[in-house]
């Protein structure tokens, strides 16, 4: 799984153009709100996006999305189990 998450922290970082580096994301560092990265929604729809392409995994609702958008590994787990 540390595979799937050096990759997320890469495309978060790319996609995203986060001011930080890949290695600087803790894999249990909240994505969004207080205390953690600071995405907004738009950055949201962003990784949706990214997921789709680069892990083949697709994020069909708002439901979902609150689920797994929580850390990188809340979304590693989820490509996980996807493939």
């Amino acid at each position: 799984m540390s595979d799937i998450q050096e990759k997320l922290k890469g495309m978060l970082v790319r996609r995203l153009k986060l001011k930080m580096a890949a290695h600087d994301i803790k894999n249990d560092a909240l994505l969004f709100g207080e205390g953690g990265i600071g995405l907004d929604s738009i950055d949201a729809l962003e990784l949706v996006v990214g997921l789709q392409k680069e892990f083949g995994v697709v994020i069909s609702d708002k439901a979902v999305a609150e689920k797994v958008l929580i850390s990188v590994n809340t979304i590693a787990e989820f490509i996980e189990n996807r493939q």
